[in-house]
């Protein structure tokens, strides 16, 4: 009720639907073809891993992108959310003009992965298997270098301030990683250089 109250009073964004469980979640999702969902994990009958799958699965879903409402109280749930295709986390205890945010940036293409975010995933080398990526070996070092960097959590202009370049140089390594490596946004990046083990030079 919250979250339907809160985006029911932006002006620029527009309710679609609400669903207790993942099948209904689809189900609705088909019906409405919505630009973002917000989606718990843990829900009862299909949680939010399993209808994640799904949708990236389904490809009259592809244009829904999805933001994870968490509590981060299981580190692997972040892991398997972004390996499923989620664009974004926030909390659940988050302020409003927050979870706004999230959802017009979300929206936009971006993804929404804070520093700390990606701390955790990083923080999960030991227990997953590093596997090779389709696509690294195309990447031009450089390339490489962003997909790394991507992958700490830093925006363009953070990363380009690191590297003494301009913004829209990091922005053209990275989009162009993206397109090698299929990748439908930052947060499919920062999954990718976690399984393969990339890591800042």
């Amino acid at each position: 009720m919250g979250l339907r109250a809160l985006i029911e009073r932006e002006p620029d964004l527009e309710f679609a639907g609400e669903a207790a469980e993942g099948a209904e979640a689809l189900r609705l999702l088909r019906d409405t073809r919505p630009d973002v969902l917000l989606l718990d994990i843990r829900m009862t009958g299909m949680d939010g891993i399993d209808t994640l799958r799904a949708i990236a699965a389904d490809p009259a879903l592809n244009t829904t992108r999805v933001v994870i409402v968490t509590t981060f109280a299981v580190d692997q749930y972040v892991f398997a959310a972004l390996q499923a295709g989620a664009s974004g986390f926030v909390l659940k205890d988050s302020a409003p003009e927050e979870l706004a945010h999230a959802i017009r940036v979300v929206a936009s293409g971006e993804a929404l992965l804070s520093p700390s975010i990606t701390r955790k995933v990083i923080g999960l080398f030991g227990r997953h298997d590093v596997a090779p990526v389709m696509g690294l070996d195309t990447l031009t070092p450089r390339e490489r270098e962003m997909v790394a960097w991507v992958a700490t959590g830093r925006s363009n202009d953070e990363i380009a301030k690191e590297l003494v370049i301009s913004p829209d140089t990091v922005r053209t390594h990275v989009s162009r990683a993206m397109v090698k490596l299929h990748a439908r946004d930052r947060a499919q990046l920062v999954v990718f250089a976690v399984r393969s083990g990339l890591t800042i030079p």
